[in-house]
């Protein structure tokens, strides 16, 4: 990945995020801000339209994913993009690895995020449980919701296969959920703790947590799951 001088980004101008769905030609580049990043895909902000989409970049094997949360991207829409995926709609395939232009953060961020923000206005991507099968999405409603959690977060390793889990409060709900990537763990083990909640997990992580990033998974033996991919701050 090449890195140039950071430069500041333009806030976006479109409409509301989550009422417009990304439209892209192949061979176009786009400008976002990175929100996760994992090997299956990378949820970010065009910042012209402000709209929320996800990224789906071939990592070399040798390569891990290692963009993080507000850096800045430009990355070009593969000839096909395959638009066609009924539950994640906004998945673009890109034609070979972002290139880093630069971070954003602070005063700057606290906008984007906010006009992001889904409501609490019902059980999370409308259906209750960690998972559906995928015959059930119909392509017209979003698989990436950026929530402020009612309680918590509070952050957790289970021993049973090492994996990482947040648990939070959404509306009444009491909410498991696994975390992809690497944020979380790297909390877990910058502190040395297996579970991460209040005052230390603001420390390990190096900010308040505000936001959770929440996705449906692909596909998985005929289900989509739902995960966390980020934990992030105010702005």
């Amino acid at each position: 990945m090449t890195t140039a001088p950071s430069h500041v980004a333009q806030e976006p101008t479109g409409p509301r995020p989550g009422q417009t769905r990304l439209t892209v030609s192949g061979g176009e580049t786009l400008t976002a801000l990175v929100l996760a990043c994992t090997r299956e895909d990378t949820t970010a902000v065009e910042l012209t339209t402000g709209a929320m989409f996800r990224m789906r970049i071939a990592w070399p094997g040798e390569h891990e994913p290692d963009l993080e949360a507000f850096d800045i991207v430009e990355a070009t829409v593969a000839k096909h993009p395959e638009r066609d995926d009924l539950a994640q709609p906004e998945a673009v395939t890109t034609d070979g690895l972002p290139r880093q232009v630069g971070t954003l953060r602070g005063r700057k961020v606290r906008p984007i995020l906010q006009r992001l923000q889904a409501p609490q206005d019902g059980p999370l991507f409308g259906f209750r449980g960690p998972s559906a099968p995928y015959w059930t999405f119909k392509g017209t409603n979003p698989s990436v919701a950026l929530i402020t959690p009612s309680r918590g977060p509070q952050l957790l390793r289970r021993h049973e296969d090492d994996s990482t889990w947040v648990r939070f409060g959404w509306g009444p709900d009491d909410v498991w959920l696994p975390m992809e990537g690497r944020v979380g763990r790297r909390a877990l083990d910058a502190a040395r703790r297996e579970r991460l909640s209040g005052k230390d997990l603001a420390t390990a992580l190096g900010f308040r947590p505000h936001y959770l990033l929440t996705s449906l998974s692909r596909p998985r033996e005929g289900h989509c799951y739902k995960v966390v991919t980020a934990v992030l701050p105010r702005g």
